[in-house]
């Protein structure tokens, strides 16, 4: 199935590149620089980004064939701004529920029809800054290694320092070098192997990106994180509110996830969901319901989460700082994560749409 099939989606673009384009006439601001990398395109996605949005596509457009913005209904000049700087600007159908995995493929299916010789897109999300080398790097290992459909590097928080938020969001994407189950939303992909398992799945609130690579790899591809510096993002997180419901969406992806994957032979985020299941909701009601009802002794057991955070404590690596405040949140976490869950169930129970959870 292809989730991005223009058939049910309304595209709006208002672009000096609207109409199929040679691939060195997409951007015409530095046409010489853009016939090394001819055949690779750019998908970005956002809603009112701004100071970040500028920097994103500065990051991109010299260094591809073609750049595609895709707006969800910015009302901070963003779609102009992108136009300025000569990228294709698609102003998603917000008539439809949106969703990061519903942009990604309309820019998609944009970019084929105006570089139809892509051969490599590169996603990226409008709050990240591309590397200046990193297109060099991922294309010379994707020609290199003709299995891999999709590689990415060192996503970093711009100021991690500001807040334990955007700390914590740095450490997550400190992820192992080498096969990886999935990538982000900053990732080169090989444009035939999205075209091959039909792109994202739309409907999807979060998650989408893990779900693609399940497909990915059920279709005969791997995927790669490389030891390579990729992106530079700005989470923007400064209050609690803000980590709570993105840990929240994370808990929606981890039962979606399962639901759909759960049963497969990598029982994709079964694990994960137990997990939060166990933490965030069963062990609290076990506590509190048998020191209710036999004795007081059992608040005693509550003593097994500040044991879970030393042993998470213990286990982790780095700067003793940022170990701490890691091994605390991944077990407050488990909270929002139960939040999650249960959202999702009752979304299932009710039959209504999944509504998107965001945190900025």
């Amino acid at each position: 199935m292809r989730w991005w099939s223009a058939t049910c989606l309304r595209i709006r673009s208002r672009s000096a590149c609207r109409r199929p384009c040679d691939p060195g006439q997409c951007h015409d601001r530095d046409p010489v620089r853009q016939g090394t990398n001819h055949d690779l395109g750019v998908v970005a996605i956002g809603r009112n980004e701004g100071a970040r949005l500028r920097a994103c596509l500065a990051s991109v457009i010299a260094g591809a064939g073609c750049t595609v913005y895709v707006d969800s209904g910015s009302t901070d000049g963003s779609a102009e701004l992108a136009r300025s700087m000569g990228a294709v600007v698609v102003d998603l159908d917000m008539r439809q529920p949106f969703t990061a995995a519903r942009a990604r493929n309309v820019g998609f299916e944009m970019l084929l029809s105006t570089l139809p010789g892509v051969q490599f897109v590169q996603f990226v999300d409008g709050d990240c800054e591309v590397r200046p080398d990193w297109f060099v790097q991922a294309r010379s290992f994707l020609d290199a290694n003709p299995q891999v459909a999709a590689v990415c590097g060192r996503r970093r928080e711009r100021f991690p320092e500001r807040s334990v938020y955007n700390l914590l969001c740095d450490l997550e994407w400190n992820t192992p070098i080498g096969d990886t189950r999935a990538c982000g939303g900053d990732v080169l992909m090989r444009a035939a192997a999205l075209r091959q398992v039909g792109g994202y799945r739309a409907d999807l609130i979060a998650g989408e990106e893990p779900e693609l690579c399940i497909r990915l790899r059920g279709a005969g591809w791997r995927v790669w994180r490389a030891d390579l510096e990729m992106t530079l993002h700005d989470a923007g997180m400064t209050r609690i509110g803000q980590w709570w419901k993105r840990t929240t969406r994370t808990g929606f992806a981890f039962a979606e996830g399962a639901h759909l994957h759960g049963a497969s032979p990598e029982r994709h985020w079964v694990r994960e969901s137990r997990s939060a299941w166990l933490w965030g909701l069963g062990l609290p009601i076990t506590i509190i319901g048998a020191a209710t009802l036999f004795s007081p002794w059992w608040w005693l057991v509550a003593a097994l989460y500040p044991l879970q955070v030393l042993r998470l404590f213990l286990r982790g690596s780095g700067p003793v700082k940022a170990r701490a405040w890691r091994a605390v949140f991944l077990v407050l976490s488990k909270f929002a994560e139960a939040y999650g869950q249960a959202t999702f169930v009752a979304r299932r129970w009710s039959g209504g749409p999944a509504k998107l959870i965001e945190y900025k």
